[in-house]
């Protein structure tokens, strides 16, 4: 028995140090060899300063949704509301999310709307947006902006992000940076 003890302290021991020093510290050093030292891609945008992979609220209706959070996208609170989609609560979340955006998109119809148009992401911080969510905002904002519908979807176009390598992933497209684009128009 004394022999499984000094086992089981050792093995304890090994993977304290592995996964608590040795792992932390390799991650670390690869992430300052990315651009901006790991801390993800920085927007300076109308004096304002933004990470590209941190989800913005975007609530006028001249620029396109991102995903909804369920921390009012607030990164030091990073979480899903981890509800199940059969409780009551989080399915009237849903259902007044998809009637506000309803009653923005009155030429959509209920059946269209992309999922990730009214769910939070696990993280509440996602700050993609599948293509197709974006196709369905083109006529408003074509609309609202008094730009025709034909330059909005080029514009959606050119900021389509594919998987990557070709094979990791969907095409997105970044609400951020597609929303910044809009504005820079013309």
């Amino acid at each position: 028995m004394k022999k499984d003890i000094i086992s089981a302290i050792r093995l304890t021991v090994a993977t304290i140090i592995l996964f608590a020093v040795v792992y932390p510290v390799c991650v670390w050093g690869i992430a300052q060899l990315a651009p901006n030292s790991g801390k993800g891609e920085i927007i300076e945008y109308a004096g304002n300063t933004y990470y590209s992979n941190i989800g913005q609220s975007f609530t006028s209706d001249k620029y396109f949704q991102s995903r909804p959070s369920a921390v009012n996208y607030n990164a030091a609170g990073s979480g899903g509301s981890n509800k199940a989609p059969s409780n009551s609560e989080y399915l009237e979340t849903v259902k007044a999310r998809i009637d506000t955006f309803l009653i923005n998109n009155p030429s959509i119809q209920k059946n269209e709307i992309p999922v990730d148009l009214i769910t939070a992401s696990a993280s509440g911080l996602d700050p993609n947006i599948s293509v197709q969510a974006a196709h369905i905002q083109v006529k408003r904002i074509a609309k609202v902006r008094g730009l025709s519908e034909t330059d909005v979807q080029k514009l959606v176009d050119e900021q389509i992000e594919k998987p990557l390598l070709g094979l990791f992933g969907t095409e997105k497209i970044n609400v951020l940076k597609l929303n910044i684009a809009l504005d820079t128009f013309r």
